[in-house]
């Protein structure tokens, strides 16, 4: 049974997310094969300089900072955390490499940014020729130095953009895959509820309404008081259900605030995919997880980018709109006109049709591009196999 090795880390949800996605589709199809789930931060504990000098995990700040919303210098900080990652390059790929000899996996699979060049590097060391392969879990690389490297090795893009990145990078096309999308769970995959209408009236919304739905990721965010307190004062009718995760705070501030909009208010749950489906459309961070999600329900997204946003998530705004899958604004400031924009029956249609249009199934195909790069290596092995036999026999 050939072993695979997912790597993934804690830093924003994503990277978990799809790791775990990816095996739950592996193992409904079939495929027979041992897929282990490593958390690189786990491993490369004692190289934490922030653990070691300040008793916090590196992904912890970062989870911190995005609950806070202090995010306006991330740019500054991606700088001052990749200069830390080359400074411990080396230790790394050593750290790493031992790693490899102990797991014996005969292909490793990263799903997070920064790491995939001592990724690379440590596991050719260890096993020469056995394939790499870095997923992006952003919509786009934000380079230098982020996902994509110039090195030998495979990568999964889940749009055009980061095919173009990769070839950019050197990579030929016989190694760069181009799934249809981001992966998602595969509960965005289950049949529709049969009677959205009944589904709303259950939590004490009504069926005539356009409903939003706003989502800031596992913690919420402030930002969503704002909204609700600029949609409450504006001329427009419409109902929203907010999912707040697992900030309580947020929850109980918006279920004690009177609201002449029908609500209804959710904390941490597992059934995001269900409460979209009774949505209209999508209000929330231009993150690639949530907005694919928005989209695979068919539904809209309304979405800021500035200063404060993630620079690895700013080219997702461009990528709504490239895509005609939603309405993107400098701040949440400007959300009673967007919103008046997005339920206007014609445009919320043609956002509507755009996304339907997309059919991300990434989390299905990805699974089958593994098998190509299993059997091509072992095709190589064979060959080398046998070249290696010829030489001896002259």
């Amino acid at each position: 049974m050939q072993r695979i090795e997912f790597f993934f880390f804690d830093a924003g949800g994503g990277h978990r997310a799809a790791a775990t996605a990816l095996e739950m589709s592996i193992k409904a199809q079939g495929r027979s094969w041992d897929v282990r789930l490593t958390n690189l931060q786990e491993l490369l504990d004692e190289l934490d300089i922030l653990k070691k000098y300040a008793g916090i995990r590196i992904e912890d700040y970062y989870n911190w900072m995005l609950r806070s919303g202090w995010t306006l210098g991330s740019i500054q900080l991606m700088k001052l955390l990749q200069f830390a990652i080359r400074s411990y390059h080396s230790a790394t790929v050593r750290m790493l490499e031992r790693h490899w000899k102990e797991t014996q996996p005969d292909m490793v699979v990263s799903f997070v940014p920064h790491f995939n060049r001592a990724f690379c590097e440590s596991f050719n060391r260890a096993y020469p020729g056995r394939p790499f392969v870095t997923v992006l879990t952003d919509i786009a690389d934000y380079p230098p130095h982020f996902w994509i490297e110039r090195q030998k090795q495979y990568v999964v893009c889940g749009s055009d953009r980061a095919v173009v990145q990769a070839r950019e990078h050197g990579h030929a096309d016989d190694h760069i895959f181009r799934a249809s999308g981001m992966i998602l769970h595969p509960r965005f995959y289950e049949p529709p509820i049969q009677d959205r209408i009944a589904e709303r009236v259950r939590l004490g919304l009504r069926s005539d309404l356009p409903t939003a739905i706003v989502l800031f990721g596992g913690y919420g965010s402030k930002v969503m008081l704002e909204i609700a307190e600029r949609l409450e004062e504006s001329q427009l009718e419409l109902q929203l259900i907010f999912i707040c995760g697992r900030n309580e705070k947020l929850a109980s501030a918006l279920r004690a605030r009177p609201s002449r909009l029908p609500r209804f208010v959710e904390g941490f749950t597992t059934k995001v995919n269900t409460y979209m489906q009774l949505a209209d459309f999508f209000i929330g961070k231009p993150g690639p997880g949530s907005v694919s999600e928005a989209l695979a329900m068919r539904l809209p997204v309304i979405v800021e980018c500035n200063a404060w946003t993630l620079p690895q998530e700013r080219y997702n705004a461009d990528w709504v709109i490239e895509n005609g899958v939603g309405i993107v604004r400098h701040s949440f400031r400007e959300i009673v006109g967007a919103v008046g924009k997005m339920i206007e029956p014609g445009t919320l249609a043609r956002f509507q049709a755009n996304a339907a249009g997309l059919n991300n199934q990434a989390v299905f195909e990805i699974p089958g591009m593994f098998e190509k790069i299993l059997e091509r290596a072992a095709s190589v092995a064979a060959s080398n196999g046998n070249a290696a036999l010829v030489d001896r026999s002259v």
